[in-house]
C-alpha cells in the first residue's frame, strides 16, 4: 500500500512538473515573424500567469467592428527585468502593440512592444522572439 501510494505521488509531481513544459512553445511555433501587428485598443484582461503572461484588448477596425485581441507577452520574471510590474498595465487603459500574429490569422500575436496612450512609456515584452529593441 506505501509503494503505491508512493508511486501515485511521484507521478502527480512528475506530471505537476511536466505540464508546464508542454505549454511552453517556440515563437515560430505559432507566430509568423512575417506578420506583423501594430494595433492600438483598449485592454479587456490581464494575466500575469507563466510561461507567458498574457493580455487582451479589443479592436476596432476601419468599420467599427471591434475584435478581442490575444497578446502573448514573456513570463512574469522576464517582464519584470524588462521593468513590468502587476500593475503596468491596466484594464480600461488604451495601448499600442507591436508584435506578430499567429501564422492561423486569428487574432492572437506574439508581443514586441506595448506603449502606454497615458504616458507614452514603451514597454518591451520579454518575448520568445527575443528583444528587438530600437
Amino acid at each position: 500500500m506505501k509503494t503505491t501510494l508512493a508511486v501515485v505521488l511521484v507521478t502527480a509531481g512528475l506530471l505537476l512538473v511536466v505540464r508546464p513544459a508542454v505549454a511552453h512553445h517556440a515563437f515560430s511555433a505559432e507566430f509568423d515573424a512575417n506578420k506583423p501587428v501594430k494595433l492600438t485598443g483598449t485592454v479587456t484582461k490581464v494575466e500575469w500567469t507563466n510561461p507567458h503572461a498574457w493580455f487582451y484588448m479589443d479592436v476596432a477596425d476601419a468599420t467599427g467592428k471591434v475584435t478581442n485581441w490575444a497578446f502573448e507577452l514573456g513570463g512574469p520574471n522576464g517582464l519584470i527585468r524588462e521593468g513590468w510590474t502587476r500593475n503596468s498595465m491596466k484594464i480600461g487603459e488604451i495601448v499600442t502593440v507591436e508584435g506578430s500574429q499567429a501564422k492561423d490569422g486569428s487574432p492572437i500575436a506574439n508581443t514586441q512592444i506595448v506603449t502606454l496612450k497615458s504616458t507614452g512609456q514603451r514597454l518591451f515584452a520579454a518575448s520568445s522572439r527575443g528583444a528587438q529593441q530600437p
